[in-house]
């Protein structure tokens, strides 16, 4: 697998780690709570359905221990035994079959019980899934650096998928470098940005970040090729209460040396509409992602209104 596309799983599972871990016990086995939460939706149905199979396939093999057990089953019927046991497990009720002995009665009570704490299981987990709060940000594959008001300066653009408002939003980014101590000791560092604006009342439509890269600036003095060669990247959290749920979201995105351009800056998205007194400020998403050179040394002034995006 690349580098590029073991980004891109980073990406679309920021749950995982790319770090490879020796010596440390594996706890999967033992929080399949996690696990299953952080499993993408096919992934999700594929999971119960299997589970749901093989639990009925497996007290399907328990009825056919002792033959007869079954009414009007066919002898040694595994689809039989199989349907006898989805109609048990799912307490639907029987049809032409029915328990006939004290081993199938029996089988049949641990069955229910077992079905029973199975939906109660799978109810909670999928309600769990489903209501967790999440935000719907899009980020620009890109950050670029470019000059903005006579200074280097890093920008990154956000932009809300829903409709709604995303209130008190508060946007951290975070530099990661290999770095030594004075006394050699090799260390994972990081250096918070600080950014121009790192909070919003209300964020509904876009939002370009800026980070003025100046004396302060962790990244003064850096370029294409150090920061390449120190494997840096900037990760980027957005935090805020979502209007509709009243809840908490998070949203996360990490750029590294490929993702930032040097010497571009955002398109401009952003244009008035309308005629006098029914004007209306339209927002051109199929340019969000589109960068246009601008050197270091000379960036158009119009860009300047970009933060207002």
């Amino acid at each position: 697998m690349t580098k590029k596309k073991r980004q891109r799983v980073q990406r679309s599972r920021p749950q995982q780690d790319r770090v490879v871990r020796i010596g440390w016990r594996e706890l999967r086995h033992r929080d399949l709570y996690h696990w299953f939460l952080t499993l993408p939706l096919p992934a999700v149905a594929g999971v119960c359905a299997c589970f749901y199979v093989v639990l009925n396939l497996f007290f399907a093999l328990l009825y056919l221990i002792e033959p007869n057990s079954i009414a009007n089953a066919r002898p040694s019927s595994l689809a039989d035994a199989f349907f006898f046991s989805v109609q048990t497990l799912a307490t639907i009720g029987y049809g032409n079959m029915y328990p006939e002995t004290g081993y199938a009665n029996a089988l049949v009570t641990v069955e229910t019980v077992t079905g029973l704490m199975y939906f109660a299981l799978i109810t909670g987990l999928v309600f769990t899934r489903f209501s967790r709060p999440s935000a719907r940000v899009q980020f620009t594959r890109h950050a670029v650096i470019a000059q903005y008001e006579g200074v280097p300066t890093l920008m990154f653009r956000m932009a809300n998928e829903r409709r709604n408002q995303i209130l008190q939003a508060e946007v951290q980014a975070t530099l990661l470098r290999a770095e030594r101590s004075p006394e050699g000791m090799p260390m994972w560092r990081q250096h918070d940005l600080k950014l121009v604006r790192s909070h919003s009342s209300f964020f509904s439509l876009t939002w370009t970040v800026f980070h003025r890269i100046d004396e302060d600036s962790p990244l003064r003095g850096e370029t294409p090729d150090s920061f390449a060669a120190a494997d840096m990247e900037i990760v980027v959290l957005l935090a805020g209460v979502d209007e509709v749920l009243s809840q908490t979201v998070y949203a996360r995105y990490t750029y590294d040396a490929a993702d930032i351009r040097w010497g571009y800056c955002f398109a401009d998205v952003l244009r008035a509409d309308g005629t006098d007194g029914d004007e209306r400020v339209v927002v051109d998403f199929t340019r969000f992602q589109e960068i246009e050179p601008a050197p270091l040394a000379d960036v158009p002034a119009r860009k300047r209104a970009a933060e207002r995006a």
